[in-house]
């Protein structure tokens, strides 16, 4: 092969070389785009993840698009070509910038949130960097060659040898035969995750930044398309699954414990299970939760399944017990769907239902979404007195929030005999910078030195934490920690529900850079420096790590500590809503979940991008791989692959109920189908 290749290179030397000097403009074009799109491969899944594979589905596509350049004549191509730049410059710079909030890809469905960048400004500037713009140098170098060419007579000299229609062709013949190549090479499992999309890191990884956002083009008008074309076959899926699939019946030591009582969530933004019970020069980071977890039933093994709409999907898996949405996010593009969630079984129990959050009610779409929920109020941002002084990070801190919301628990309490509500909290939102207003934590290290000029011992204090990114991370998690605290003590002192379950759970884990936890586990404070692999006290923290460390705090308590016990069992958020149903008395048909004391060990946790959890390993699905959690365990392979395909099945229904509003429109089938066998 590379011999015919160089036979062929001799043949037509003389060709080449003149078709180089004649299309100078279209060849930059294609180097800076090819350059461009690598860049942004590099700069977000890291060197590792470049390959030609990615590279030569970028050219086909790229030489495809300039073919179509042919069609103008010279002096015009320019136009075209910079406009096709200057639109990919502007998708890599969108695309450098979600990564870094997200460790994911832009769809077109995500381009409807666009909207709720306005309420993160800060997070969105404090995570900006030189790298998330590098992008715009492409069409400057690009306007550059063009200014240079035409000074150099070049496009009058071009106009009157070049051929438009032939040039077309051929290059169009070339992408078509390099797109071919790149085809032949791909597996049934490179192909299968293209069509699901479910792991766009890996799309991006195999087939290039361009080929992805064609497929996500596609999937977007497919999914319009469903609607009409799709819903036959969705219903049919759901209509068999929920019918044929094993009911599962709750009778423990839990079942009925709550009946009567009143719920209220405490939604706790960012808050991560890693930080309890950790200290810091002696100093609890969150001794309030440390104190919770040992009243309360605490499940120290909870994973949150959230894709791209962060918050808003753990309130939508918690609630309903479904998954998120496989592209776009349900708070703003399937708003309107009607779901069986904890507020309306609650609410058929004649509980009022609330929630209440000190930011806009725009953010993620809550007005509307949560009313679709179930909510029956929504005490958003205008029932606050909302100051310069009292804000924190992206509006009211923690300590104004629950102090200004006892009135209005009050009067609920005084005026519902049961009632459901949810309590969000904001403060620790990214970007963490509330600087003295989080109050005193010391993350700095007192520790012995060797001077390295006197060779003598000496005491100083390294900054150790302070400063750092995750440094002002703990101060938030410690200041909301602290506020959560004299919430629990106003309860008390005002009273307050005496006959409540209260959860508290962590939304999703802090979204930090690796490197941010690899400084907490390796800086040596005697050193200065990080421990390398190789010296005493490195800890590893690779990629599962992370992944592993994602969980949050879930905490069932009451004020009366009836019962207090630590879960190991393996959890996810879509298995709250039959945990606590089993203890409150109340059910969904549709919940994708379980209740944790009838799975127990025998859980899969199922996470968007079709990863999964079970008690013996964290399998990654855009690789193929996995970590077993126990050793000496031997993992079977029938194993793997029925878990698999539980995930797939799982995202799938899920997915369609979300997208086809089958609850509403064939949901009567399967309850009827549901009473006449029970």
């Amino acid at each position: 092969m590379i011999a015919k290749i160089k036979k062929y290179l001799n043949k037509n030397r003389k060709s080449l070389i003149a078709f180089v000097l004649t299309n100078r403009q279209f060849l930059s074009f294609v180097v800076l785009l090819l350059i461009e799109t690598s860049c942004l491969i590099l700069l977000t899944l890291g060197e590792t993840a470049w390959s030609f594979k990615s590279v030569f589905f970028d050219l086909a596509i790229i030489l495809l698009l300039g073919s179509i350049g042919y069609l103008f004549k010279p002096k015009n191509q320019y136009i075209y070509f910079q406009t096709v730049m200057c639109i990919v410059t502007a998708l890599c710079i969108i695309n450098g910038i979600y990564y870094s909030f997200y460790n994911s890809f832009v769809t077109v469905g995500l381009l409807e949130s666009l909207g709720q960048v306005n309420t993160v400004t800060d997070a969105v500037f404090d995570k900006l960097s030189i790298f998330h713009i590098i992008y715009i140098i492409f069409p400057i170098i690009f306007a550059f060659i063009n200014k240079s060419l035409s000074y150099h007579n070049y496009f009058n000299y071009v106009g009157k040898i070049e051929k438009g229609k032939k040039n077309f062709g051929t290059v169009m013949l070339v992408g078509i035969i390099v797109l071919c190549i790149n085809i032949i090479t791909l597996t049934s499992t490179d192909v299968s995750r293209l069509v699901k999309q479910w792991n766009r890191e890996y799309i991006v990884e195999r087939y290039g930044i361009l080929a992805y956002h064609i497929n996500d083009l596609v999937q977007c008008a497919q999914s319009q398309l469903s609607s009409y074309f799709g819903y036959d076959e969705a219903s049919q899926k759901f209509v068999n699954y929920y019918t044929n699939r094993e009911v599962e019946e709750s009778d423990n030591e839990y079942t009925g414990i709550f009946e009567g009582k009143n719920l209220v969530f405490i939604h706790m933004e960012s808050i991560m299970g890693m930080f309890l019970n950790m200290e810091i020069n002696g100093e609890e980071i969150t001794p309030t939760l440390n104190k919770l977890s040992r009243e309360g039933i605490y499940f120290s093994n909870f994973y949150p399944q959230v894709s791209v709409g962060t918050s808003s999907d753990t309130e939508f898996t918690l609630n309903t017990s479904l998954m998120p949405a496989l592209s776009g996010t349900v708070f703003v593009s399937y708003y309107d769907r009607n779901y069986l969630s904890i507020e309306k079984l609650l609410k058929a129990q004649n509980y009022y239902t609330f929630s209440m959050h000190a930011n806009s009610s725009s953010m993620w779409n809550r007005a509307a979404m949560h009313k679709s929920l179930g909510y029956g109020d929504f005490y958003s941002k205008e029932y606050y007195d909302v100051t310069e002084e009292n804000t924190i990070g992206l509006g009211l801190s923690d300590h104004d929030f629950f102090e200004q919301i006892i009135p209005y628990l009050q009067d609920i309490e005084s005026n519902h005999d049961n009632y459901m509500g949810t309590l969000i909290t904001l403060t620790n939102h990214t970007p963490w910078d509330g600087g003295d207003k989080y109050g005193e934590f010391d993350l700095t290290a007192t520790v012995e030195r060797i001077n390295e000029k006197t060779g003598e011992t000496e005491t100083v204090v390294d900054s150790y934490l302070e400063g750092t990114k995750i440094g002002n991370y703990i101060k938030s998690v410690h200041y909301a920690d602290k506020c959560l605290g004299e919430f629990i003590e106003s309860l008390y002192t005002y009273n307050l529900m005496d006959n409540t379950v209260l959860v508290f759970y962590g939304d999703h884990d802090a979204k930090l850079a690796t490197k941010e936890y690899n400084y907490l586990y390796n800086y040596d404070p005697v050193t200065g420096k990080l421990r390398e692999e190789g010296d005493e006290g490195y800890i590893e923290y690779d990629y599962y790590a992370n992944e592993l460390n994602r969980k949050t705090p879930l905490i069932i308590w009451t004020k009366d500590h009836k019962i207090s016990k630590k879960v190991d069992y393996y959890m996810g958020m879509i298995d709250v809503l039959p945990t606590l149903g089993n203890m409150f008395g109340f059910s969904s048909p549709y919940a994708l979940g379980h209740d944790i004391f009838e799975v127990k060990d025998n859980n899969i946790i199922v996470f968007p991008n079709g990863n999964f959890l079970t008690e013996n390993l964290y399998y990654n699905d855009s690789k193929s791989e996995y970590k077993v959690l126990k050793d000496s365990l031997i993992i079977d392979e029938k194993y793997i692959e029925d878990c698999k395909k539980y995930t797939e099945e799982i995202l799938e229904i899920s997915n369609n109920i979300i997208v086809y509003n089958l609850i509403e429109t064939e949901g009567a089938k399967v309850e009827s189908e549901e009473e006449s066998t029970s």
